[in-house]
């Protein structure tokens, strides 16, 4: 399965959110998942650290504009990567070459990753597929949206997101709801 994750890139490697991430790369290569990732610095290089060492393929998804404007390039674990021309075209790579996206805590690159994702399966461009976002940041922000605009937001809308409060939670998720895929297309 190719797994996205998305998070931010002010995680450094002396910090528990870098921790958490590596751990999340390296959980996921031991299933034997791809994963794919914004390529740079931070979550990114975190999972993307934690998948190589334990023998996964990274792909690092990078982006023109983005080196541009921060002088950055794809960080030492990424095996594959894909440059796109525009962060647009990025987030198309990202989510559309995925099976599930999982989101890490970040900023508001996260925030687009996250929002996109969603609507896309809403807006059925995109077949519904896990979704978790892993935090309990996660669960405050959507409880937070969720409260104050909920009519916007009808109950099968709410149901394609999933939350998990640690990594470990949300790879065993992932597990479960790759399982149940596979059952349905059986």
């Amino acid at each position: 399965m190719n797994v996205s994750v998305f998070g931010g890139s002010a995680p450094r490697p002396d910090e528990p959110a870098y921790a958490d991430a590596q751990r999340l790369g390296r959980l996921l290569a031991e299933r034997g998942h791809q994963v794919l990732t914004g390529g740079y610095i931070g979550t990114m290089e975190a999972v993307s650290r934690g998948a190589a060492e334990a023998g996964g393929h990274v792909v690092g998804v990078t982006c023109s504009e983005i080196e541009r404007w921060r002088p950055v390039g794809a960080n030492p674990w990424v095996r594959e990567e894909h440059k796109a021309a525009t962060l647009v075209e990025r987030l198309q790579i990202l989510i559309g070459r995925s099976d599930a996206s999982l989101a890490l805590p970040g900023g508001p690159g996260t925030l687009t990753e996250v929002a996109l994702t969603w609507n896309l399966m809403i807006v059925e461009s995109r077949q519904p597929a896990p979704l978790i976002l892993i935090g309990k940041g996660w669960l405050k922000v959507m409880k937070t949206f969720l409260e104050e605009l909920g009519p916007y937001v009808p109950v099968e809308q709410r149901r394609l997101l999933t939350y998990a409060q640690t990594v470990e939670a949300a790879v065993k998720i992932l597990d479960i709801q790759e399982g149940t895929r596979g059952d349905s297309n059986e």
